[in-house]
């Protein structure tokens, strides 16, 4: 699949990364990554709470919201081909930390080592939660092409809201995309990139979730 740009007037840049707030001008940037199904609306909390001393960049992956008409992406390599090439160019004034969470910490981990690897501008940390780390990954807690699997799936994971999945009309506006993020987990492999990071990496996990201290 090739990953889509913006058109009709929108850069890329403006398309992928959104600021919701401003910060100051030597605030540092954490660029966060959705789970699957996820929307960089999310963040806005997040943003928020820490305007203005952290400059929150959440990513707007395609085929949701207002780029509902653009293919979703079923491959994580590519998305963090693309989403990495955004933030190295140009080389940014402030080193970013990345934040993902689920599905979000694979492009997450994947956008962080083409930065070091590719672009020569490794990130200034890396924080994943609720994910296998890519080397223990023996099966994905993300699988299913069904629209009873995918709802399985998300509901499974937590944090959605009842009204989505109870509205036919919204919940069959975000399942293309959904079945989109959770055949990208399901293929997901890591070593598309070196992968070995210099940045400090943090791990979380919740007391309920499905994941051991060995499997982060």
């Amino acid at each position: 699949m090739t990953v889509p740009t913006a058109h009709n007037g929108v850069s890329d840049r403006a398309a992928w990364l959104r600021a919701f707030h401003g910060a100051r001008e030597q605030a540092r940037t954490l660029v966060c990554f959705p789970h699957a199904g996820g929307t960089a609306g999310q963040y806005f909390p997040l943003s928020a709470a820490l305007a203005s001393d952290v400059r929150v960049l959440a990513v707007q992956y395609p085929g949701r919201q207002d780029r509902c008409a653009e293919p979703a992406f079923d491959d994580v390599a590519q998305l963090a081909d693309e989403i990495a090439r955004l933030l190295a160019e140009p080389r940014p004034a402030s080193t970013p930390v990345l934040f993902g969470h689920s599905l979000g910490a694979l492009v997450a981990f994947e956008t962080a080592a083409r930065l070091e690897h590719r672009y020569g501008a490794p990130p200034a940390g890396l924080i994943v939660s609720g994910m296998q780390a890519p080397y223990r990954r023996t099966s994905s807690r993300l699988s299913g092409d069904g629209e009873d699997a995918a709802l399985e799936a998300l509901l499974r994971l937590g944090g959605t809201d009842p009204a989505i999945t109870g509205n036919p009309e919204l919940w069959a506006m975000i399942l293309p995309a959904l079945r989109s993020d959770l055949r990208a987990a399901a293929a997901y492999r890591p070593g598309s990139c070196p992968a070995l990071l210099s940045c400090p990496i943090t791990a979380w996990t919740g007391r309920d979730d499905e994941l051991s201290r060995g499997d982060l």
